[in-house]
């Protein structure tokens, strides 16, 4: 079997899991990688993360690359995109990993590499950035969006496809304009309202913190995300500002009926508003997890592999810890861990944290 070549443009969380993920998958593999920092390349190097350091986007080295993935911001990848469409060769495939589309493809379109360039999305992250931090395991179970281009020949992106499975990925086909009018509604406007609410609240708190003091259960479970990076938030909303803010109009909208409606007293209106949302919210999984009910969960990370959703639901059962749900997380852009655990109450879910941890595995209690 031909050796593949990959070559990867920063060496981040999602770089050097990208790295590592492909070394697994296929031992024989060659990966070259270029990133600013000389010490993180030397690392991977070493480590056996890489087999060889570019000295540039644009080092001759790219040319063997069946694949080169930009792993950096937009605007970096951008630049390096520029030098590398005249490295490569006309068979290999460049790719992002950014979780804004629209702004890459219309420099890649401009660069006349409609039908070289595709557009990806690992739904996956962590709390914690760097090579040190990456993982062989995190994209398993997670859903990696692939956005061609019409230009793109169908070949490549079932292959691409492949390839994602391949990490242990969920591989799902979109438009890039659709996939950023999507995740402006389901991820990157939410966090602008999580964001908002926070302010709001501290800005309206009296001197004794009130406010902040019995702020708990519905509260801290919707603006949990308000705690996300500044800067990567800065600049998705900057790259996705039109998206975001033609479906901020729709919830601006909604939230002036309801305000309409209680100083009117329409309470069949407000009853209706609230009936739908908690029929769509419910419809999203096979457990109800109503906005307003405080959910007590745990996520862990585990390696897909036989037995070990078996093996952790066995260690709760010994340790006499009741679930109320467990199921794999597919998109894990802003959630730590492959798996969520749900309990009824909260002493359970601390119990279990406890207890997992002392079985060596890594877990977030939310």
């Amino acid at each position: 079997m031909e050796q593949k070549t990959y070559g990867l443009i920063g060496l981040g969380l999602i770089g050097g899991s990208l790295a590592k993920a492909l070394k697994r998958s296929q031992p024989d593999c060659r990966i070259l990688a270029y990133t600013r920092s000389s010490d993180t390349l030397k690392a991977a190097l070493s480590q056996g993360i890489i087999d060889d350091i570019c000295a540039s986007p644009g080092d001759s080295k790219f040319q063997e690359c069946g694949y080169v993935f930009l792993c950096a911001p937009v605007s970096t990848n951008i630049r390096a995109l520029e030098q590398l469409k005249d490295s490569v060769s006309s068979s290999c495939v460049l790719t992002d990993v950014g979780s804004v589309k629209t702004e890459i493809h219309e420099a890649a379109s401009r660069m006349g590499l409609d039908g070289r360039f595709i557009g990806g999305h690992p739904m996956t992250g962590s709390e914690k950035s760097g090579l040190a931090n990456s993982q062989a395991h995190l994209f398993e179970n997670s859903y990696y969006v692939i956005t061609p281009t019409a230009g793109t020949d169908p070949a490549r992106v079932q292959e691409y496809k492949e390839l994602v499975s391949s990490l242990g990925a969920l591989p799902v086909v979109i438009d890039y304009r659709q996939h950023d009018f999507i995740t402006a509604a389901v991820s990157h406007l939410p966090h602008v309202i999580a964001a908002s609410l926070v302010n709001t609240v501290h800005d309206l708190d009296s001197k004794d913190e009130y406010m902040k003091l019995l702020a708990a259960g519905g509260f801290k479970d919707i603006t949990r995300i308000a705690s996300s990076s500044p800067e990567m938030w800065e600049q998705i909303c900057l790259e996705n500002a039109g998206n975001i803010s033609q479906i901020m109009d729709t919830f601006i909208q909604l939230l002036e009926q309801s305000r309409a409606a209680m100083l009117q007293g329409r309470g069949p209106e407000i009853y209706k508003a609230f009936e739908r949302s908690r029929d769509y919210r419910d419809s999203f999984s096979s457990s109800p997890l109503g906005s307003i009910k405080k959910t007590y969960r745990i996520y862990c990370d585990i390696v897909d592999e036989s037995g070990a959703i078996a093996t952790i639901a066995t260690v709760l059962a010994v340790n006499n810890i009741s679930i109320k749900n467990i199921g794999i997380v597919h998109n894990r852009e802003f959630e730590e861990g492959a798996l969520r655990i749900e309990f009824y109450e909260e002493a359970p879910s601390l119990k279990a944290a406890e207890v997992l941890k002392q079985h060596r595995y890594k877990v977030w209690i939310r």
